[in-house]
């Protein structure tokens, strides 16, 4: 839907926009970002606090997110990994089609990015719907609208800028940029260890597939300037990638200790302040 005038969008111009964002909400601002974006928003920050920005979020809280791929690698690590960058630009990169006002540009599709989704669990998918079918003869309205509603979600994939996902592709998952300090982002090398200020809750799912075990959890090797009373993770046992950011699972299990981590951290801000003050 973006003409091409409007130029390209890179893996850099999304830390940008982060920091855009962050600027123009602050003060009084925590971050949560969710699985892929984690990355963007922990060199945000740092690129942030490196330059002493007043503006830095008050705590960061980062759900499945691949900050260190190379730690318990999934079949999508794998994946990405075991192949050479062209591959994906030479396989999954398309050119939208006419009847669009971004004729021309270069992308990677939603349908493709939508069945790549189903392919990971399709018998798990194949059960869902089976068990929607059945929750409808039995009249179980409420169960039904609970599938519905997590599939409008699941199915609703955007088509991805080309430039955006070929970066992600080689920072992240084949050349490791971001655990390894070698991620610069418009020249200011990305340092994680120049965060003080902001606090980190980092939450994986025991059962998720798509970010494993610890790749999320890598932040605290990397912020390690955060004082160790101001971070926390949680491994959330029996949660899978979906059900530690969206539905009953995380509704009941993770938003309670986002919220207790939150207050937490206001509060030893607010006695800070008291003890300053006196």
């Amino acid at each position: 839907m973006v003409p091409l005038a409007h130029g390209a969008f890179h893996l850099d111009d999304y830390v940008d926009y982060i920091r855009e964002f962050i600027r123009f909400l602050s003060p009084e601002l925590n971050v949560m970002s969710v699985c892929q974006p984690t990355v963007p928003v922990l060199a945000a920050v740092s690129l942030m606090a490196a330059e002493n920005d007043s503006a830095v979020p008050k705590a960061m809280i980062m759900m499945g997110g691949p900050i260190d791929t190379r730690r318990n690698p999934t079949t999508v690590n794998d994946f990405a990994a075991g192949r050479p960058h062209s591959w994906f630009s030479d396989q999954v990169i398309m050119r939208v089609p006419a009847n669009y006002p971004g004729f021309m540009r270069k992308v990677y599709p939603g349908f493709l990015q939508h069945a790549s989704f189903l392919a990971m669990n399709p018998d798990r998918h194949m059960d869902a719907h089976r068990q929607f079918y059945n929750h409808l003869v039995r009249g179980d309205g409420d169960s039904a609208e609970g599938h519905r509603k997590f599939y409008d979600e699941y199915n609703a994939v955007l088509d991805m800028p080309a430039e955006y996902y070929l970066d992600t592709i080689k920072v992240v998952f084949q050349e490791f940029r971001l655990p390894t300090g070698k991620w610069s982002v418009r020249g200011a090398p990305v340092r994680p260890e120049t965060i003080r200020k902001t606090a980190l809750f980092t939450i994986e799912g025991e059962l998720d597939d798509i970010s494993g075990n610890g790749q999320t959890e890598a932040a605290h090797t990397l912020c390690r300037s955060i004082p160790s009373d101001r971070r926390k993770h949680l491994l959330a046992k029996g949660l899978g990638h979906y059900s530690i950011f969206s539905g009953r699972k995380f509704r009941e299990t993770v938003y309670p200790q986002i919220r207790s981590f939150i207050r937490l951290v206001s509060q030893r801000e607010a006695d800070l302040k008291l003890v300053r003050v006196k």
